[in-house]
């Protein structure tokens, strides 16, 4: 993986100025500190998530743990308020232990020096091989000697599809995204959309970009570049501008009553989504369970096998935590024991970021809403074909705010992607150097 943050090395701390809070302050130390049991008593753990039903989890662990006992706080997800508050927290010096941190939010966190290394904790350092590589390469940032967090889910992508809608119209699943465009002409014609193209939600275009080839971060060890209109990124917009501008695709916005409604009444056939998507649709289109059926991401290449990444979170401990030993134990419990992930699956559907993950026993029938197809098998393939060299920025909110703000005038005829994404290189780069981050003109 490149040197995803060594912009925290030694040569750019030099350059790296303090700022005011908030998600993008930048200063930043490197090196694992120490990691050894703390002593002379029980040890309480403040643990803060937005996954449902966490508390049930971590109740499992304290029952099986009374000198390491964990109190959770539950809140909105990331980008709704917890990463706020975790700056915040961090700023005034009373963050929790541990907390829930996307991967591409955790940058973020590591310029502002906010996480503890966790390399030289045995719990974290013995778990490596049990994790999928990329996921770790997320919370490593191909630094040497260097954990931020604990991989805990991955979003590996697919492509949903109405099973029977395809059949009845004689549409061939498409198996590239040649197809996939000659499809939507078709799936047009007998009056529906082949999909929805999200107007707002810049990770899912980000997850295709990825598939693509697409890098918009770098850092060759002094400076960060930032690109998002490199060859795949640029080939991944013209190409849904083409299926936006005749109108194959809806632009309805995501995560809303009328996005539902298109799938749930058929007026959408597919999604390129991640694997959290299952539970996404059989709840948001209860009417067509038995009718959907999953296959691989179209590709660019036919016979070609990468997938995008779409989502995933890691469990950090932050910066001052007293008990850095005894918070790894429990994020490794938390995201490698098969009690605990089975949990996870069963209370949250989140889909492990452990390799062994794939074969619990959830994840391994055939699903009833998806006519008892065995779907987490072609996620699970999936996951193994994720580049692992995608990097993240540590400017994220503002950057998705731009282009996202981008997107929907595009999807409206006021401009393209390719000029949204134009904006967001522009404004992340002159975010990047507000806070001092040195950047490469």
């Amino acid at each position: 993986m490149k040197k995803i943050l060594s912009v925290l090395l030694t040569s750019t701390l030099a350059l790296t100025a303090c700022s005011s809070g908030g998600d993008d302050d930048t200063t930043a130390t490197t090196g694992a500190a120490s990691c050894a049991p703390s002593s002379g008593g029980p040890v309480t753990l403040n643990f803060t998530s937005w996954i449902p039903n966490i508390e049930d989890v971590v109740k499992v662990w304290n029952d099986s743990h009374p000198n390491i006992q964990v109190k959770v706080q539950t809140g909105p997800n990331g980008n709704g308020g917890t990463y706020q508050n975790f700056f915040n927290q961090l700023k005034a010096g009373n963050a929790p232990d541990l907390g829930q941190i996307e991967y591409d939010a955790l940058p973020s966190f590591r310029v502002q020096d906010g996480l503890e290394n966790l390399a030289a904790c045995k719990p974290v350092s013995e778990a490596k091989d049990q994790f999928i590589d990329w996921t770790w390469n997320q919370v490593s940032f191909g630094e040497q000697n260097a954990v931020y967090g604990v991989p805990q889910d991955a979003g590996p992508m697919a492509l949903f599809y109405r099973k029977d809608l395809f059949e009845k119209a004689g549409i061939a699943i498409p198996t590239t995204w040649e197809e996939y465009a000659a499809a939507a002409a078709k799936v047009k014609a007998a009056g529906g959309y082949i999909t929805n193209f999200s107007q707002s939600d810049i990770n899912q275009f980000a997850g295709l970009a990825w598939q693509a080839g697409g890098h918009w971060f770098a850092n060759d060890g002094s400076k960060w570049s930032v690109n998002f209109q490199d060859e795949a990124t640029t080939k991944v917009a013209t190409y849904w501008q083409d299926l936006i501008t005749k109108k194959l695709v809806s632009t309805v916005p995501p995560w809303t009553t009328e996005w539902d409604n298109a799938y749930n009444k058929g007026n959408a056939w597919t999604w390129v989504s991640a694997v959290w998507g299952a539970n996404s649709i059989s709840s948001g289109a209860p009417d067509t369970s038995g009718k959907w059926a999953v296959a691989p991401m179209p590709q660019w290449t036919a016979g070609g096998k990468t997938a995008g990444n779409w989502g995933g979170s890691s469990t950090a401990v932050f910066k001052g935590s007293k008990h850095p030993y005894e918070a790894s134990e429990f994020a490794i419990w938390l995201n490698t024991s098969q009690e605990a992930l089975t949990l996870l699956n069963e209370k949250a559907n989140l889909y492990p970021a452990t390799k062994s993950g794939a074969t619990l026993p959830a994840l391994s029938k055939g699903v009833a809403f998806y006519g008892d197809q065995k779907i987490y098998d072609v996620f699970a393939e999936a996951s193994g074909q994720v580049a692992p060299d995608f990097t993240w920025g540590p400017t994220m909110t503002s950057t998705y705010a731009t282009a996202s703000d981008g997107f929907k005038a595009a999807v409206s005829g006021n401009g393209t992607l390719l000029d949204a994404l134009k904006k967001a290189q522009t404004t992340t780069v002159d975010n990047l150097k507000s806070q001092s981050i040195p950047v490469a003109e």
